[in-house]
Formats: C-alpha cells, structure tokens, sequence
C-alpha cells in the first residue's frame, strides 16, 4: 500500500538569537489513505512544527511534503487540500453553528443550495443537526469543538490535522470526543494527522503512532507495536509506567543476563548482543506479580500501596538497591492485602521482559 502523505528528510530550523533552534531534524515517515495517525511525544519535541508545515503555514528548510503524490512545495494553506482544527476553536461569536460551519463554503464560492446541504450533512455528522441557530456561546466545550470539526469538514478536504484539540475538554468529555473522533474518522474515510502529547490518547484513538522527541522521530508503528516492543528506552518510558533494570549479557543468543545486584534473569534471547554487552531490561508494571519474597526472582520491602479502583500499583524498594513497581488488576473487588513495610517478592516471566540495547 502507497504512502498517501510523504514526509521526506524534512528539517526546519528557527532563528534563535546569535544561534538557531533545529525544531525537526532530517524527520521522514509515511502516511497512508484514510489512516488516523498520531504524531505523539513531550512538549518541544516537533509535533506540532511538523503539523504546520503539513498545513503550509511553516515551510521546511530542507526536504519534502508530498500529499497524495504531489510535492507541496511553497504552496500557501489555502491551496493546500487540508484544514486543520486547532486547540482553540476559534469559532466566530456573532455566528450561529451553521454559519460558523458553512463560512469556508461562502469564502470559496460554494453554490447557497449545495453548501446548506453540506453544512447539514456535517452537522449530521458530528450530532448538531438540532443546534444550527446556537450560538457558540451557548455551547458546551464539547459542543464546540463538534462545530470546529465539521466546519473542517465541509470543505471535504484530503487531510484533516487536529493539534490537540482535545485537551481543553475535562476527563469524562476527552474519552467521549476521542471515540467520536474516531468514528468521524470512519464515516469520512479523512486521513487524520492528529498531535498529542498525552500517551494514553494516542494508543486508544491510533491507527499508527510517530513517537517523537528533539526533533527526530524515533519510532512509528502500532499502539501495540510502540507499547509492547519499544524501540528504545525513551519510547518505553515515555509510553505509560516502565520498570528499568540495569544488566549484563551472560551468554550471546541464550537470554540469560545478570542484573547490577548479582541475580541472573531470564529474558528474550537476542542474537545480536555479546557477552558482557550493557543492557536495560525494561518491564511493565501489569507484567510482573508479587508474592512471598522466598519464591520470588527479587526480594525488596513494599514501600506505598496506590489504589486506582480498576487496579492497585505497589511500590517496592528492592533490596539490592532502585525501585520497582507491580500493578494489580482489582478482579472481583478482590485485592491483595499487602502492607506497607511488609518483605515481599517480585516475579518476571521471561517473556514479560524487553532488552534494550545502550
């Protein structure tokens, strides 16, 4: 399958001062048809720049946007098939929620028969067909951001990118919006670029994930492929709770590795590693189990006990020394009665494990 949005060594920087700011460095990455890709890393990591060049209103110093096969070059935003739905929404006060959505259609020229029925169509869409007269003042946050979509929309571009729209709505509403958002996604068949920061957006919203930081991507893939296999210790950490333990590799190919304090673990086997090779054993909490600490691979004392309701996260100080952290589903309303201060063990399975390489 062809890329439908082609990043291709794209750098840009900005003038600093006496200096400069490299805000993407030499960044490459495909994007396909209808795909909701998420362009996802911490604040300053280039996100956002990337979008903006995407949307012409940044231009790259080195390399190329090609959408749809064709090099979009100098191209102003609006000759560029793409609208972009912001963090504020930027909608019009003295406007009602048809006006707002059927505004780009006048600006272009759109035929009053043909673009009332798109402004219908799209409000239709995003569940405001029963609020064309509002105005945006007596909306809701959530109400609000729907009327910022479909006035995108209307004007059925090829690309819709969205930075963080999302993050101004309150828990509860981000959770409803981030599955509607898909389902818009669905029913236009759009190819969506949409900038976040926060992981957990991501991994439900994404059909494939760029994780980016200083500029560079360092790894795109799956939710499962970034949260399960991640490229390196950056993409672990960044991607929900990771236990890191520093080791040695005992023997090339046999996923035998001796941890900092002495204990041998048993992990992945990978043949590209030699004996003595610095690595991380990066484990998720979900991943390990505590128990007894005389049946267990590592012993320590359990330091708090953190109770989130669906599950409960146990800190633990190990005995040879750093932290370590296991969470427990709350199945049945049953919880494990460990107490703070309480010797307790830690079990690994070996496939739970992913070595990093330094």
């Amino acid at each position: 399958m062809s890329n439908f949005v082609e990043i291709r060594g794209v750098t840009k920087i900005f003038p600093a001062g006496k200096g400069e700011t490299r805000a993407l460095d030499n960044a490459s990455l495909g994007i396909l048809e209808n795909e909701f890709f998420t362009l996802l890393g911490p604040s300053g990591c280039g996100k956002t720049t990337l979008l903006r060049l995407i949307a012409g209103f940044e231009q790259p110093t080195r390399g190329d946007i090609i959408l749809d096969g064709q090099v979009l070059g100098h191209q102003p935003p609006f000759e560029r098939p793409v609208n972009t739905v912001f963090q504020s929404y930027a909608l019009f006060p003295h406007l009602s929620v048809a006006e707002n959505v059927g505004f780009g259609l006048q600006m272009q020229g759109i035929d009053a028969v043909e673009a009332n029925e798109r402004v219908q169509e799209m409000l239709a869409l995003v569940k405001l067909d029963d609020y064309t007269s509002r105005l945006p003042q007596q909306l809701s946050g959530g109400q609000q951001q729907r009327v910022a979509l479909a006035r995108a929309l209307a004007n059925r571009p090829k690309v819709l990118l969205l930075d963080e729209p999302l993050s101004a709505l309150d828990l509860k509403l981000r959770k409803v919006m981030q599955i509607e958002l898909k389902r818009i996604r669905e029913d236009t068949g759009i190819t969506f670029i949409f900038v976040t920061h926060d992981q957990e957006e991501a991994l439900t919203m994404s059909d494939r994930i760029a994780v980016m930081n200083e500029g560079r991507i360092i790894q795109v893939g799956t939710p499962t492929e970034i949260y399960e296999d991640p490229a390196d210790r950056f993409v672990a950490d960044f991607i929900g709770d990771t236990n890191f333990l520093d080791a040695e590799c005992c023997a090339a190919g046999e996923g035998r590795f001796m941890l900092a304090e002495g204990v041998e673990i048993q992990a992945g086997s990978r043949n590209d590693l030699e004996p003595g090779q610095r690595v991380t054993l990066a484990i998720r909490p979900e991943r390990a189990a505590i128990g007894d600490s005389a049946e267990a691979l590592m012993s320590g004392t359990l330091e708090n006990v953190v109770y989130f309701g669906t599950d409960t996260t146990y800190h633990i100080a190990l005995a040879g020394g750093g932290r370590f952290q296991v969470r427990i589903q709350n199945r049945d309303g049953a919880l494990r009665h460990f107490q703070v201060g309480d010797a307790v063990g830690v079990r690994i399975p070996p496939d739970a494990i992913r070595v990093l390489v330094h």
